[in-house]
């Protein structure tokens, strides 16, 4: 404990210093806001380097981390915070363009070539989905990473038919063995769809109707839903789950698509083999997104960085460190994710265009057509998100539980504690980085 305080003592202290350091040059900084374990960390540096060979100019770049898109946004709406480039998900991205809290992102770069051209048509008519009071939500984001939210699962434990079904979850053999993602939006899609599958069967509603009903009755039937699932759920989780089907402490996870990928190689490396699939009652399809908030100061860095994550061999280093899928569809990212070993193929004209109705992919990261045809993409909820936050605290029966104290303190409180908890996530990604780098080595 008595390291703790020196520490935060001392963090305080470095805080004051470079506080008045960091003003004076902020127009030569970059202050970037992100998911954590979202990038390959190593482009960070580069990016500097790349945009003074492009612009003349120097720039440093400020990392900062969250991990719930509310607590981004609060911070955001306080009008406090200055980040020049943020990475919300899809339904936030529509509420920030609703509330008039967006830049639109100057494409001119001179000699630069505009590389968020490649952003695959799939993404670009979603975000068209967003337009509103005359803003075309095109010019204020530019795609990142997308997935799907399904079923990851041990085939000891559960077959392919039985993972077919959100009806799994109820199984009464698997008590304690079931985790959900802590995230109410994804689940509250998931849930809906399976609650009201004979209607889609039947032609009276769509799935985009669904994912964005947030009437009482809907959230009730979900919360009626979750509740009766109780006895097998073990835990609601944003990170901790691919660890705990790694060990067999769980044998299902309604998981990101990005991170079941990750779980999949890891328990590939120790011989055990996980799989993952989307039901057939429906999912989300989801994604995240660069934007450059109101308060922006360096908007054209900005600009520059989200085109330089653009570039398809930084998408690509992306997507081999993280496990996610960029939005980008260049010719060069298909090339290097075909695959001829695989005994499948999948219809990616969807996200590629023509001449990708047959291509031997990983079909987690690229799911086939049909699969994309069972999704649906969340909105913004608006003024329902109190009702529907309220639920998910029932649900869980944490009543705002400690967690979002911390959230709230965080919020609120001020930066120390933003920071000491950044340095750590920092920490943590450093060593994820040096871990998979020595892998890397070895395998060489």
């Amino acid at each position: 404990m008595k390291r703790i305080l020196h520490h935060c003592l001392l963090i305080a202290a470095l805080l004051g210093i470079t506080t008045t350091l960091y003003a004076a040059d902020r127009e030569h900084t970059l202050k970037v806001y992100n998911w954590a374990d979202y990038i390959d960390e190593s482009l960070l540096d580069e990016f500097e380097e790349w945009y003074e060979e492009q612009t003349g100019e120097e720039v440093e770049i400020i990392y900062q981390l969250f991990d719930i898109n509310e607590v981004m946004l609060a911070k955001l709406e306080k009008g406090h915070e200055d980040f020049d480039v943020v990475c919300p998900s899809e339904y936030i991205i529509d509420r920030m363009l609703a509330n008039d809290m967006l830049l639109p992102i100057n494409r001119d770069f001179g000699t630069t070539p505009d590389y968020t051209q490649l952003v695959s048509p799939f993404f670009v008519e979603q975000l068209a989905k967003f337009d509103q009071s005359g803003k075309r939500a095109n010019d204020y984001a530019v795609g990142y990473m997308w997935g799907t939210t399904g079923i990851l699962y041990n085939p000891k434990y559960i077959t392919d038919e039985e993972a077919d079904s959100w009806d799994i979850i109820w199984d009464e053999r698997l008590e304690s063995k079931v985790l959900m993602k802590d995230a109410y939006r994804d689940i509250y899609g998931c849930m809906i769809m399976y609650a009201r599958y004979q209607e889609l069967l039947e032609g009276k509603v769509t799935r985009q109707q669904l994912m964005n009903d947030t009437s009482d009755e809907a959230i009730a039937a979900v919360e009626e839903l979750l509740k009766s699932a109780k006895r097998n759920i073990a835990g609601w989780e944003v990170d901790f789950g691919k660890e705990m089907m790694t060990k067999e402490k769980a044998y299902i996870n309604v998981s990101w698509s990005g991170d079941a990928v990750w779980a999949i190689e890891e328990a590939d490396a120790i011989g055990m083999e996980l799989r993952y699939h989307v039901p057939r009652e429906g999912s989300n399809v989801w994604f995240d997104g660069w934007v450059i908030p109101k308060y922006a100061v360096n908007t054209k860095a900005a600009a520059y960085f989200i085109n330089f994550m653009c570039m398809p061999e930084n998408a690509l280093r992306n997507m081999d460190e993280i496990g996610y899928v960029s939005v980008i569809a260049s010719p060069e990212i298909l090339e290097a994710k075909i695959d001829s070993t695989l005994e499948y193929y999948s219809d990616l004209t969807y996200f590629f265009g023509e001449g990708a109705d047959s291509v031997p992919v990983d079909n987690i990261q690229y799911p086939d057509r049909t699969v994309i045809e069972r999704a649906a993409l969340m909105r913004d909820c608006g003024n329902r998100t109190k009702s529907m936050i309220e639920m998910w605290s029932r649900v869980k029966g944490d009543n705002l539980d400690a967690w979002v104290y911390i959230v709230i303190g965080i919020t609120f409180g001020g930066g120390g504690v933003w920071y000491v908890y950044n340095k750590v996530q920092e920490a943590k990604r450093r060593a994820k980085y040096r871990k998979n780098k020595k892998k890397a080595q070895r395998k060489k």
